[in-house]
């Protein structure tokens, strides 16, 4: 099927790595020009050669808590590449533990950069969108249900779920669609580390593919490709929902 991505350009944060770096290499793969966005200039120089350089993919490297990232991705879609079609939001998932035991200043931090970074970045990207579009937000399976020992995420992530249905309403009479993926176990370094945690990485991961219909954690290409099917022209009915790419783990019909 063609997705009618050629030529397209899209704004990807968070894409050094993991699923941001994985939608990034299906939406080259399929013809789109990308801006990938990190903290990191090293991992984000790396990404932008893994993904074909210059004539592809270019990068930048900023943080979703610095109110002026989101225009100087804009900007340098548009000055790179002529057009913006629409972007990813990914960020960083938020320190684990609960959410009573979370100190304020966890709070404040994830709040800025999660919350308010992610809705900043989706803002900005829509307001210079003048030929329709697409916005994804990475959420989690958080947005449904809470999961153990995320306090914060269960905290952010279904008030960011209400965000992109309110941005939906709001930008669809424009043809911009506004959606929440919402990733289940994906096997990424945060997953890795989450994993790890436990203490007993082998005894986690065989306990957590047990609690998922397809008896096994999903690789982040997964998710990659379903991003990138859900930010193309040919998913151009979808706005407003929030869809899980998570193996049949969310019980919720």
């Amino acid at each position: 099927m063609d997705l009618g991505l050629t030529d397209r350009v899209y704004v990807l944060t968070g894409a050094s790595r993991g699923l941001g770096f994985a939608t990034a290499e299906c939406l080259v793969a399929d013809g789109a020009r990308v801006v990938v966005s990190a903290r990191a200039p090293e991992q984000v120089a790396e990404a932008v050669r893994r993904l074909g350089g210059p004539e592809r993919a270019i990068g930048l490297a900023g943080d979703l808590s610095d109110p002026a990232t989101p225009q100087r991705l804009v900007a340098a879609a548009r000055e790179q590449f002529g057009r913006l079609d629409g972007a990813l939001v990914s960020v960083g998932g938020p320190p684990p533990g609960t959410a009573a035991g979370t100190t304020d200043a966890q709070w404040r931090e994830s709040f800025e950069t999660v919350f308010l970074g992610t809705v900043r970045t989706a803002r900005t990207v829509a307001e210079a969108l003048t030929d329709g579009g697409a916005i994804g937000l990475v959420l989690s399976t958080s947005a449904r249900s809470p999961l153990a020992g995320l306090g914060i995420s269960n905290g952010l992530r279904p008030g960011l779920a209400g965000v992109a249905k309110d941005m939906a309403d709001e930008y669809g009479p424009r043809g911009v669609r506004v959606l929440g993926l919402l990733p289940g176990r994906i096997m990424t370094d945060r997953n890795r580390q989450l994993l790890a945690a436990s203490g007993d990485p082998e005894r986690a991961r065989a306990e957590a593919e047990a609690g998922i219909p397809l008896r096994r954690i999903g690789e982040p290409a997964e998710f990659g490709r379903v991003a990138a099917f859900v930010l193309s022209p040919a998913a151009g009915y979808l706005t407003g929902i929030t869809l899980p790419v998570d193996g049949g783990a969310l019980r919720g019909l």
